[in-house]
């Protein structure tokens, strides 16, 4: 009989809601309409989450706590008799309003770019945002041509869709670029509008800047008419392609031959150079306008409004086509009659509020140490011809921001400018030609500008805007005319006695924060006024200049740099063309938009007009090289030397206190145009760059002024001034501002040469 065998038991396990296996290897699932209920029955998200914030200059992050979306999702999906489809929206809105007038964390005008960004961001996404923008498409058109004619476009970036260009412009500062451009292509295969220049400029040849053996202490000057090619530096050192600071130095010290005893790349290196010298003249024979764009696309563009698709500003009207003057013809370096081109003058621009301090002081001196200014030549010779020397206007306010200079003010200004031994020195008859101080005045400033003297007179009351947020500082007219004297040879006289009306409206009680923000929003505006007016570059004072800017004046475009890790300009450093078309737009949009000035809100006027490559955003690299590390940014890669705060730069950590002695000069962010060490976070609480040696210590050239400067800085020391130096009275660890300062002085002394080997002759 045949034996019957029988299978063990299965184990089965099965619990509701899980998958479960028995032995056969089959899944078995639970009931859906149990599970569903289960995850009805969980617990809802919380009512709040919260977001972090960085705070600039500290590493902390700003705890905010804002309705949580996945809360409101599941308050308004589950249906309730007693729910209402408006609280849903109502709660949602409510939180959107707290993030947006959220108030800035610090108070100061300059620290509130994490909420202008975020506003900036919301601003593309909501559908009722604001807008600046007061310019039709067509004039919009008209600024970029009149820019792209007169050589401020050497660039090969696409021209903006939104603005439906049709026609090719004619770009004078820019290669033959045939075979890439639109116009060069048949209508089937362009895009619906045109996005390129026609380039007829003069054929580019990009140098190998460097030291010859065996002349190679110092780094050779830059070709007289060179320029720098800033869609190169751009690719190297945009920080929004992932570019570090660190890499981009090199790049820029290289190329300008500035490693002329450290070459340690070996090579091809032709994709690092980014100077170049234009050969020849503008190829005019190529200046024939291209037929309009006859596709498809090109046809629907031309049939829309003027203003169809650009947004305007609540509350204005459109502002009427500018007047702008004829378009300056476009002329290379080498055509020019003379190396300086008056179409296109060589002027820093500073401005300076209150006592002139040691501040202001190393900016002048850092710029005799590195541009082209012909003292190495004898004092007595002809002047330069195969270079052009720049010039720094420092301009004075001598009083406070709102107020303005009575009939003497001129000649008091330089009575105070000569007793002073942090200025007295630069009003030598050596430096004459080179530095210039001129007076400030904002009623006559802004009479002189067509765009703003019909208007600015209706905002006197709340001319100071920053950001949207206006101070009640209104300006005073002057009322009887300056003298035509500078000051030179005059002896100064009492004033007049003030009156009650002077004493109400004149004299005010400001503390040093008011009055740090009333100069810093003067300062906003002065900077656009005087590029206007003048032509030339702004500098904030709180820079120092590291080499020659011939490259970057060569450049015809505008330009400013980038705030940090955010696509926003930061105007302390600004190009703009004399009497240009985009100076005529920002004055006009700063006049319909309240007087704002703001870095921030420039930002804003340019996005909105779709003319941002027209001021060009360079990398923060170039001027500020700290800024980013200070801010928790390519920490794991800095440069040298590497600041985690802008403190370091007047106190440096011990730990790396032994760099500025050893280095010197040559160890400070080599490469770079200049230094911005943000200083109105500093200069308040009296830091001064060289604690040890707080006076001018430039030779016995200056004795007497020296002489009373070290009395006054030791009388708190209880040191007798007469007393010889003493290397033990020294600080032992020089600080990077000490080092820099000794530098220059040194070159003034007679002791050493300038960055590039030249003698100072007196």
């Amino acid at each position: 009989m045949p034996s019957i065998s029988i299978a063990p038991r299965m184990n089965v396990n099965i619990r509701l809601g899980d998958r479960t296996r028995v032995s056969n290897g089959l899944p078995i699932y639970s009931n859906s309409a149990v599970e569903e209920k289960r995850k009805r029955l969980r617990s809802p998200a919380p009512l709040l989450t919260f977001i972090f914030l960085p705070v600039p200059v500290v590493p902390r992050r700003l705890r905010i706590p804002i309705i949580n979306p996945l809360w409101v999702r599941h308050y308004c999906a589950v249906p309730q008799t007693k729910r209402r489809p408006w609280l849903c929206c109502s709660l949602l809105a409510l939180s959107v309003l707290v993030f947006i007038l959220l108030p800035s964390p610090t108070g100061r005008s300059r620290r509130r770019w994490d909420l202008e960004e975020t506003q900036s961001q919301l601003k593309g996404v909501l559908p009722m945002a604001s807008t600046t923008l007061v310019f039709k498409r067509d004039d919009l058109k008209r600024i970029w041509e009149w820019e792209i004619q007169s050589g401020h476009y050497p660039s090969g970036h696409k021209l903006p869709k939104q603005l439906n260009f049709l026609t090719t412009p004619i770009n004078p500062a820019y290669p033959p670029n045939f075979k890439k451009a639109d116009w060069a292509k048949p209508d089937h295969l362009r895009s619906p509008v045109i996005t390129n220049t026609k380039g007829i400029g003069s054929n580019r040849s990009y140098v190998d800047v460097r030291a010859q053996p065996p002349d190679t202490a110092y780094p050779p000057r830059p070709i007289p008419g060179s320029v720098a090619d800033l869609d190169v530096i751009m690719k190297h050192c945009d920080f929004s392609e992932n570019k570090y600071v660190r890499d981009c130095l090199e790049v820029l010290r290289i190329g300008a031959g500035l490693d002329n005893q450290a070459r340690l790349r070996r090579g091809k290196m032709d994709d690092w150079k980014y100077i170049y010298v234009e050969d020849r003249d503008v190829n005019w024979h190529l200046n024939m306008t291209e037929p309009p764009h006859l596709g498809e696309g090109a046809v629907i563009s031309s049939e829309r409004s003027p203003s169809a698709e650009l947004s305007k500003k609540r509350g204005v009207d459109w502002e009427s086509t500018p007047s702008l003057r004829p378009v300056p013809r476009y002329r290379p370096a080498n055509t020019l009659t003379s190396a300086c081109d008056p179409e296109n003058p060589r002027i820093f621009h500073m401005f300076w509020a209150g006592d002139f301090t040691d501040k202001p002081y190393i900016a002048l001196i850092s710029f005799l140490f590195t541009q082209n200014l012909g003292l190495h030549l004898p004092a007595d010779g002809p002047t330069p011809s195969t270079f052009c020397p720049p010039q720094l206007w420092m301009w004075i306010n001598p009083g406070p921001a709102s107020s303005v200079p009575n009939e003497h003010a001129r000649r008091d200004m330089f009575e105070r400018l000569r007793k002073n031994p942090w200025s007295a020195p630069f009003l030598h008859q050596r430096f004459k030609d080179a530095i210039q101080f001129k007076m400030w005045n904002t009623t006559e400033q802004l009479d002189s500008l067509p765009e703003l003297r019909d208007d600015w007179r209706a905002r006197r009351d709340g001319l100071f805007n920053s950001g949207g947020h206006v101070y009640n500082a209104p300006i005073e007219e002057q009322e009887q005319p300056f003298s035509a004297h500078d000051g030179q040879g005059e002896t100064a006289v009492p004033e007049p006695e003030p009156t009650q009306k002077d004493a109400k409206e004149r004299v005010r009680v400001l503390s040093s924060e008011e009055k740090d923000n009333l100069s810093t929003i003067l300062s906003d505006m002065v900077r656009f006024v005087l590029c206007h007016r003048y032509g030339g570059i702004y500098l904030d004072t709180d820079t120092v200049f590291l080499r020659d800017w011939e490259e970057l004046w060569g450049w015809g475009g505008a330009f400013a740099y980038r705030w940090s890790r955010m696509k926003r300009y930061n105007t302390a450093v600004l190009k703009l063309g004399k009497q240009s078309a985009l100076g005529t737009f920002l004055l006009r949009t700063a006049v319909k938009n309240g007087f704002d000035f703001h870095p921030m809100t420039i930002s804003e006027y340019t996005q909105d007009a779709h003319l941002e490559e027209l001021l060009l955003r360079l990398p923060d690299a170039l001027f500020d090289s700290a800024w980013l590390n200070t801010e928790q940014y390519q920490n794991e890669r800095p440069p040298q030397p590497y600041f985690e705060s802008f403190r370091e730069f007047f106190s440096t950590p011990q730990q790396d206190n032994a760099a500025p002695s050893a280095l010197g000069f040559d160890g400070f962010f080599k490469g770079a145009y200049s230094y911005h060490y943000h200083g109105s976070d500093y200069w308040w609480v009296a830091w001064p760059l060289d604690p040890p040696r707080d006076w001018p210590d430039l030779g016995p050239r200056f004795g007497t002024l020296e002489h009373a400067a070290r009395a006054s800085a030791l009388a708190g020391k209880y040191i007798d001034d007469d007393k010889e130096d003493d290397i033990a009275d020294d600080k032992r660890d020089l600080d990077w501002g000490t080092v820099l300062k000794r530098t220059f002085e040194a070159y003034i002394r007679g002791e050493r040469p300038n960055m590039y080997g030249e003698w100072l002759k007196w």
